[in-house]
């Protein structure tokens, strides 16, 4: 077999998913997290635990070895949890090819730093600063990997770089865009997931139609108004990475975050939710950034603040939706000009 171009860090049911995308191509190495999940998946050429009923095509290689890293000539996909992105990054620094595009697909922000997901990977891969980039959008993986339509938005702030993921990882079912505005791109994918886990509660608690537009358009106004003050381009918000991911996200039973929202709807405390959830819901890990990042730039951000409360301060769903209700009318474009 020809030695892969092209390595996916990361396992899970989007790392998996994209592994199998690139393998309808050509060679490519799925990078698990350990000799255990390589094997697992390997033998049954299936990831049953993430992504069950899609088969692995031959082209696929499953490894434990980072090794394998320095052979991606062409593209190294960063596929884990924004929490841990740093330890990864920082380990495979020294075997990224001088040619790779580095992509990574987490959408969060690091607690401590602030930073987001790109910013951490040219921290610790300085040597492939100008070769990153951030795929963001509407990305349930099941669906993906089932082969249904999808778009995406690379984001690089070289178009060049952004075309060069575009034409390995792109086709017709999973159509991608380039975007070089990646603080906008980032942050869309990132806080999202908050308004996502307001969706979720607003869905168990059965409070309409109405409500979620509301609660989810007012979210994309609050994400939108903190990306402007951080220098994002306001129509990012509107395209895939912003409204596109809320519309998939805040109505998918597929979406991770949504299911918590449920889940905290129902009375269970975040303690109980977290190692129950099929993977990790990243909007429960970026809320506290989300805040952070508002004070530092005065940017109002009622929601993520009331789902941080739920998450971390025990305070009921209903009594954050009732102060979120009952907060004072103001001009719908406030902060956005």
């Amino acid at each position: 077999m020809v030695a892969p171009t092209r390595v996916v860090v990361g396992a899970g049911a989007w790392g998996t998913t994209l592994a199998t995308l690139l393998g309808a191509k050509g060679p490519v190495t799925l990078l698990a997290r350990d000799e255990a999940q390589a094997a697992a998946i390997d033998s049954e050429r299936e990831n049953t635990r993430r992504l069950p009923g899609i088969a692995l095509p031959e082209t696929v290689t499953v490894s434990a070895d980072p090794d394998v890293v320095a052979g991606a000539s062409e593209l190294v996909i960063l596929a884990v949890p924004s929490r841990v992105m740093r330890g990864c990054a920082r380990s495979i620094a020294g075997l990224v090819h001088g040619d790779a595009v580095v992509v990574s697909v987490a959408k969060g922000i690091e607690a401590v730093s602030l930073q987001r997901m790109t910013e951490v990977i040219v921290d610790e891969i300085p040597a492939a600063a100008d070769r990153v980039a951030a795929l963001s959008g509407p990305n349930l993986a099941p669906e993906i990997a089932r082969g249904l339509p999808a778009g995406s938005v690379v984001g690089a702030a070289d178009d060049a770089v952004a075309g060069r993921v575009i034409t390995v990882l792109g086709s017709r079912m999973f159509r991608l865009y380039s975007n070089t505005d990646m603080v906008g791109v980032e942050l869309a994918g990132a806080l999202k997931n908050i308004i996502a886990i307001v969706a979720g509660a607003v869905d168990q608690l059965e409070a309409g139609d109405n409500g979620k537009a509301a609660i989810t358009t007012r979210g994309l106004t609050e994400i939108t108004r903190l990306g402007v003050a951080m220098g994002a381009n306001p129509l990012t918000f509107a395209g895939l990475a912003g409204m596109g991911d809320i519309l998939a996200t805040c109505n998918s039973p597929l979406s991770r975050n949504h299911r918590l929202g449920m889940e905290l709807a129902s009375g269970r405390s975040w303690a109980e939710v977290e190692g129950s959830l099929p993977g990790v819901a990243e909007g429960a890990y970026t809320v506290k950034a989300a805040v952070a990042l508002a004070g530092q730039h005065r940017v109002e951000m009622p929601i993520a603040r009331e789902v941080d409360a739920v998450l971390y301060e025990g305070k009921s769903v209903a009594a954050a939706l009732m102060d979120l209700l009952s907060r004072d009318s103001k001009d719908e474009l406030t902060g956005l000009g």
